[in-house]
């Protein structure tokens, strides 16, 4: 696909054509894009949900299970079609809950031939399965799209704390991010091969939502990213503004993070919790020798925020433990995260 100009995307309220259906503005429906077969010959297919006003406004896509493990976007895509607010529409929602129906259907993160689909893009037609299926979504979907949120959790047995990852030296993702109503923005550079990566190129703004663990629901999680979506569709004007506009507080902002990893192999104990600051010289997690011979701490080298942890208790020499991002406060940061869950776990 050519560059599009960056502004140059609010679609008028004609015909919207995918995969050769025609869907007219005021409508809604589901629509399956056909994908390889499995070897079993057993038919598969991309389901997308097409939700369009009958006014002209942006088009958003919201994808999730780009990774097959990580199934907590598809409960926010779920709850975000059924949304009593998307009969107000203007323009059009794109909603792909199961981007990588084989990874979903194995509960793995990668394709059958252990390609990483967020790693394939733009793809092409006659390449591998992950070559395809990225160049689906690139020609059914983000072609149709003016802005796009991508829905993503933390690997299999680490939890990552609501963020949004971004570039936010851009001021349409910054625009959006701050609108997303999370504690904490990234930013974040971008992955050669990522939807990201190539959804950037095309002069799209976009935004990756970050939270909870892979193969795991997490209700908070979920309704974070739920009212993160609403919050995004009506920073753009594709819905009405809230009744009762609650206050914010400016989201924090981090220009880098790093995993710290275990020194050696064994047993881990007194992990420091998600959200809470860290100072340097602090200690983060002890790792034991099972045979109680040994101990060795895990020491801070700078000041942050845990924005992600891993959760099983047995580790080898070099696994990730602790994600910490840096930040200017981390003392505010960390009361304003504690502050942030709480309330949302209050509101209903």
């Amino acid at each position: 696909m050519a560059k599009r100009k960056r502004g140059s995307g609010r679609f008028g309220v004609s015909d919207l054509t995918i995969n050769g259906t025609s869907i007219g503005p005021g409508t809604r429906t589901t629509l399956e894009l056909p994908i390889p077969h499995l070897y079993t010959h057993t038919e598969m297919g991309m389901v997308v949900h097409v939700i369009r006003g009958d006014r002209k406004g942006p088009h958003l896509f919201v994808s999730a299970a780009m990774h097959g493990d990580e199934i907590l976007g598809i409960e926010i895509v779920r709850r975000l079609v059924r949304h009593r607010s998307m009969s107000r529409i203007r323009g059009t929602l794109l909603a792909v809950p199961i981007v990588n129906p084989y990874g979903v259907l194995a509960q793995s993160r990668y394709l059958p031939d252990r390609r990483d689909l967020n790693r394939s893009f733009p793809g092409n037609n006659t390449g591998s399965l992950a070559a395809r299926l990225a160049h689906l979504l690139m020609t059914e979907i983000v072609s149709n799209a003016t802005h796009g949120i991508d829905l993503h959790t933390g690997a299999q047995h680490r939890f990552n704390l609501p963020q949004i990852r971004t570039d936010l030296s851009d001021p349409e993702n910054l625009r959006l991010a701050r609108a997303f109503d999370v504690p904490v923005l990234i930013d974040s550079n971008i992955r050669d091969g990522s939807l990201r990566a190539e959804v950037s190129e095309q002069g799209l703004p976009m935004l990756l939502y970050e939270a909870g663990e892979a193969l795991r629901y997490d209700e908070l999680s979920v309704r974070i990213g739920v009212r993160g979506v609403i919050g995004v569709m009506r920073e753009l004007g594709m819905l009405p503004a809230a009744r009762r506009a609650k206050k914010t507080r400016e989201p924090y902002r981090s220009k880098s993070s790093r995993w710290i990893r275990a020194p050696k192999g064994g047993v881990l104990l007194g992990v420091k919790a998600l959200g809470v600051d860290v100072a340097e010289g602090d200690t983060l997690a002890t790792v034991a020798d099972p045979y109680g011979e040994s101990e060795e701490e895990i020491i801070a080298q700078f000041s942050g925020i845990v924005i992600g942890r891993t959760h099983l208790p047995l580790v080898h020499e070099g696994d990730a433990v602790l994600h910490v991002a840096k930040f200017s406060d981390v003392e505010e940061v960390a009361e304003y995260v504690d502050t942030f869950q709480s309330e949302y776990l209050e509101r209903e």
